[in-house]
């Protein structure tokens, strides 16, 4: 029987890492895991609480496609608070994980055949989804000359253009688009007719004195990608939220009625109350940026010193061609020697990812001290 062309995308190479890390501990082996994005830590205590409440009523069928009136208002509320945005309830939409709500955009946005650019190295999945749709992926190599992060110059270049996806913080790499390169950007596609969809799932997790700011600070038709998953630390819950323009509010509604029926109502109610766990959220951001010195020092020890600049999200893309030039194999090395698991960055990057290693610190403190020591042990063993 026939299978779809759409669905020969490439694999998800972490998942491949993560079932030989369970392979290992099923034998018996330890593994310290630094290769999977996702919080070490529970849900908010008050989260879970409000869920509970809620498995006792009778609120638990469908709901309307946007999400729960009291959660899009909380949403509302907190873009004012955090970023002194006043966003209509309207313009959020509450989604099936951020993944949901990224397939929601781009399937309101483009067209198939419409060439969309993001970073390479850049968040995979993405560029499978954009593949397996029919949309052209304009890869934008970018490096430390730009701090990873994209440029109008870059851009330009690459025109024409339909869309542009950014992510900030960045996963793999952790960087943050600044208010000005924000701005610029902004520009660039407004000038150029460039739709803008901004991952913003890592807001709350940066590092310097100043939150994130977000694009719907700068521009007006962009399309913001949040997601209660990483600060909320709810990764299984699977909610998410965008915050749409005016001329995609409608054509989003339509796409979600018919292809999710509504968000999990369970995880949309409970979701309410975390945006008052700021002190238990903020302490788990304090933890990862402990794990991220002593990750960056151990690395350093290690000889893995060029990384992309750590500003948010809980990861280090590091340059390990110095070591190798098949990262892929290094993560299996470090897996079975030392039972370390780590990402290889060919999961980003299809051209240059074979030089690079992904290390995510979500975990504890302990255990990413504990992979730190082994990685310079390692190291130390392969000096003449």
């Amino acid at each position: 029987m026939k299978v779809a062309r759409r669905s020969g995308v490439a694999p998800f190479y972490v998942m491949e890492v993560m079932k030989a890390a369970a392979r290992r501990a099923a034998a018996g082996g330890e593994v310290l895991h630094l290769e999977v994005g996702q919080p070490s830590t529970p849900a908010p205590g008050a989260v879970v609480e409000e869920a509970k409440r809620a498995l006792s009523s009778s609120r638990l069928g469908y709901t309307d496609a946007h999400g729960v009136p009291e959660l899009r208002n909380r949403i509302s509320q907190h873009y004012e608070e955090r970023y002194g945005e006043l966003v209509e309830v309207e313009r959020i939409a509450v989604t099936v994980g951020a993944s949901g709500g990224f397939v929601l955009a781009v399937l309101a946005a483009f067209d198939e055949g419409d060439r969309v650019a993001m970073t390479s190295p850049g968040y995979s999945a993405y560029r499978n989804i954009l593949a397996a749709l029919g949309i052209e992926v304009v890869e934008v190599p970018v490096g430390p000359e730009t701090r990873f992060n994209p440029t109008p110059e870059l851009l330009e270049e690459l025109l024409p253009l339909d869309g542009l996806v950014t992510a900030s913080p960045s996963n793999p790499t952790g960087t943050i688009l600044t208010t000005p390169e924000q701005g610029r950007l902004a520009a660039f596609s407004e000038a150029n007719e460039v739709r803008m969809i901004a991952d913003e799932i890592y807001h709350g997790i940066t590092y310097g004195d100043d939150p994130a700011p977000t694009a719907i600070s700068h521009n007006d038709h962009a399309v913001v990608v949040q997601s209660f998953s990483k600060y909320f630390s709810m990764t299984g819950w699977r909610l998410g939220w965008l915050v749409l323009p005016g001329d995609l509010i409608r054509p989003v509604e339509r796409l979600a009625q018919n292809l999710f029926i509504s968000p999990p109502t369970l995880s949309q109610l409970a979701a309410v109350a975390a945006f008052d766990c700021a002190a238990e959220l903020d302490a788990n951001v304090h933890r990862y940026a402990e794990n991220r010195r002593i990750l960056i020092e151990g690395l350093a020890r290690a000889g893995i010193e060029r990384i992309a600049p750590a500003d948010g999200a809980f990861y280090i893309y590091a340059d390990v061609s110095h070591l190798t030039d098949d990262s892929q194999a290094l993560s299996r090395e470090w897996l079975d020697e030392i039972g370390v698991a780590a990402t290889s960055g060919i999961d980003f990057d299809p051209a240059l990812g074979h030089r690079f290693i992904r290390f995510s610190y979500a975990e504890s403190t302990a255990d990413i001290t504990e992979a730190a020591e082994r990685l310079v042990s390692w190291a130390a063993a392969r000096r003449p």
